[in-house]
């Protein structure tokens, strides 16, 4: 029996993803199938799940859009933390939904972990948050966490490390707590997926990500970041909350965020290099459209 296509398109943030994935949905519709099926777009960032974080995290406009249904944008309140576990059940339910209506899924964001978990059928544990312990271990700098995360589990701290985020407080946090609930961290388990995922990555040479980037933030601010980052905190989120988005709390400038912003892309590609199914594109090359023609979308 073949199996049902799932696009995906993915790579660093400001090259352009969220574009072309409209696009793709859109020749879908117009093409020889556009009886069948067009394409319906979930999103894999996580930070675009949240509501209100939208001049930030530059989600994608109505406008944007152009009528292409987007799904798994704005689903969860910034108070509280959405795993990458509740985001893989919405995201399932979601493909099985779409391929019901004939329509073919395109994923479509910049983190990898959610992206992963969806085109690798990543199985998680199920433990659930010990704010009690998550208190004491927020205390701790990513070092110590990291220690101990070895002391519990070497072969997670392995995995961590490999990974490059050793520094990445909230996720050795979750590393511990599952150790700590389980005696260790169970082995993920990866199954063989009943869909044939086509993995479209974007990449910019490092003067153009930069450019692009700078062009994004000033953008950002003209149309009112400082009033949307008023605006979170009114409700009531910490500084700690803040920097798990990758937002500035206090007196943020276009600097700060563009060099934040290029660290993140730095991260991004680190990631997504370990994928040798990905077929990497580059959107400022003449060849582009050529390139793109190239992949077997059918």
């Amino acid at each position: 029996m073949q199996r049902k296509k799932i696009i995906v398109i993915l790579g660093q943030t400001a090259t352009g993803k969220s574009d072309l994935a409209v696009k793709i949905a859109l020749r879908l519709r117009s093409g020889p199938s556009a009886q069948k099926y067009g394409g319906e777009i979930i999103s894999a960032d996580s930070r675009q799940v949240y509501k209100g974080l939208d001049i930030g995290t530059g989600k994608i406009t109505k406008k944007e859009m152009q009528g292409i249904p987007h799904h798994l944008l704005d689903i969860a309140s910034p108070r509280k933390k959405f795993t990458v576990a509740e985001y893989k059940k919405l995201a399932d339910e979601k493909i099985l939904e779409i391929i019901s209506r004939g329509n073919v899924p395109i994923i479509c964001g910049g983190t990898g972990f959610y992206i992963d978990a969806i085109t690798k059928g990543i199985i998680f544990p199920e433990v659930p948050p010990d704010n009690k312990l998550r208190k004491v271990l927020e205390k701790k700098t990513a070092l110590e966490l990291f220690r101990i995360l070895q002391k519990l589990d070497k072969n997670r701290a392995k995995n961590i490390k490999e990974k490059n985020e050793q520094n990445n407080k909230v996720r050795l946090i979750r590393a511990i707590e599952i150790a700590k609930a389980l005696g260790k961290i169970p082995k993920i388990t990866e199954t063989r997926s009943q869909y044939k995922f086509i993995k479209i990555g974007l990449y910019l040479p490092i003067p153009i990500l930069k450019r692009k980037v700078e062009k994004r933030v000033k953008k950002m601010f003209q149309a009112g970041l400082l009033k949307e980052i008023k605006k979170i905190k009114k409700i009531g989120i910490s500084e700690k909350r803040f920097k798990e988005f990758g937002f500035e709390y206090d007196n943020p400038t276009e600097e700060k965020v563009i060099s934040e912003t290029i660290k993140y892309a730095k991260r991004q590609m680190t990631w997504f290099k370990r994928d040798s199914e990905i077929k990497w594109l580059d959107p400022s090359s003449k060849e582009f459209k050529k390139d793109l023609k190239r992949i077997n979308l059918d």
